[in-house]
């Protein structure tokens, strides 16, 4: 007899195909993923970011809702809209992302579907909330310890966290890259760019992401070498204008690029500049491991704990660690060449979407009943 296909749902980010964050990467390359091990995937998207009339992405059939296009709102009216939707079909398991989605979990429940909930970082500590914003994440994060069936972390560090605070035990599973070569798009002509001779930049122009303390460093850094400073943000306009008027004119501002031209860029840049405060594995410092960059990173416990000894390391508040560290780097490219291979062997060995994928197929055919054998909870 043949078995039905395991059908889960995945529900809180953007949507697919990823053009925005970590959510988006993650959803996308678990998706596909996960369909090649024979389950069926949907994945809920927001109206303003799908392209018009898409209904399936690489084998993800794709439901589309609107949403309140605020800061506030954007994320949670989505998940609630989509939660709803997600009582007419048949789940046999669901992962949620983000943790202020922590209080719609209960809807999915109501059906009798066994929900994840992957809560990244500690978001309350985001730079970009207001005090609304980092209540509402503190609720969702005591939330997110009792209602989902599965708690999911992606770093050591936030593991740690829920588990000491809350006593939370959680399955931990980091992201992934796939650093295959990239098609040539142009890009690196479009822009003036020559392999090896620029600094790149990839975050959403947020202020826990750094990306104006970037920009000063920069103008101490000595050499004609671009930086190319990657990213948009929403709802951020007055304080992306603060840091690109009157910036270095080395600094190139090409905004949103992703797909093949990203990789392109991260195929070819001297050195990748990881500048975040606030999170736990950050899919863009791992893809640039992937790809074989030397990463100049800021110096926390969760950004030490993805680039190991072979990071180069800087402290965001203080910008003249971040130029010293790009003037060595601008200096000796070829130990920076040196460093980027490392860093792209640890990225294979720690950082590989299909064991991530073999992780996460575990614990929803777990949830679903479809696998015997108990959680397997990361408690250590």
């Amino acid at each position: 007899m043949t078995t039905k296909p395991l059908h889960v749902a995945l529900l809180g980010s953007r949507g697919i195909p990823g053009r925005y964050g970590g959510y988006e990467t993650l959803l996308e390359e678990l998706a596909v993923r996960l369909i090649a091990r024979g389950f069926r995937v949907t994945v809920y998207g927001r109206s303003h970011v799908t392209p018009p009339g898409l209904t399936e992405w690489r084998g993800a059939e794709l439901i589309v809702l609107p949403t309140i296009r605020t800061k506030y709102l954007d994320t949670p009216v989505h998940t609630f809209l989509s939660c709803l939707r997600a009582l007419r079909e048949p789940y046999d398991a669901a992962l949620v992302v983000n943790s202020a989605n922590a209080l719609f979990v209960p809807i999915l429940q109501l059906s009798g579907v066994p929900v994840a909930l992957h809560v990244d970082g500690i978001e309350k500590r985001r730079a970009k909330w207001g005090p609304v914003g980092r209540g509402v994440y503190a609720l969702s994060e005591r939330l997110a310890c009792v209602i989902p069936d599965a708690l999911v972390t992606d770093a050591e560090v936030i593991r740690r966290h829920y588990l000491e605070r809350y006593g939370a035990p959680s399955v931990s599973i980091a992201y992934g890259v796939d650093p295959r070569p990239p098609r040539e798009t142009g890009v690196l002509a479009r822009l003036g760019l020559t392999p090896r001779r620029y600094f790149l930049y990839v975050s959403r122009f947020e202020p826990e992401n750094n990306p104006h303390r970037v920009a000063e460093a920069y103008r101490a850094v000595g050499g004609d070498l671009p930086l190319v400073m990657v990213g948009s943000a929403p709802y951020a306009s007055a304080f992306i204008a603060g840091f690109t008027r009157g910036a270095d004119p080395r600094i190139l501002f090409p905004g949103g690029i992703y797909g093949e031209g990203y990789r392109e860029l991260l195929s070819h840049a001297l050195a990748y500049i990881h500048a975040t405060d606030v999170g736990g594995t950050h899919p863009a410092l791992v893809e640039a491991m992937g790809y074989g960059n030397c990463v100049v990173v800021n110096d926390t416990p969760e950004n030490r704990e993805v680039a190991g000894d072979d990071g180069r390391y800087f402290r965001a508040a203080a910008p003249d660690t971040l130029a010293a560290q790009l003037e060595e780097v601008r200096r000796d490219p070829e130990q920076a060449a040196a460093s980027g291979r490392a860093m792209g062997r640890r990225a294979a060995l720690l950082y590989d979407w299909e064991r991530v994928t073999d992780r996460y197929a575990e614990l929803l055919e777990r949830l679903s009943g479809r696998s015997p054998g108990a959680m397997a909870w990361d408690s250590r």
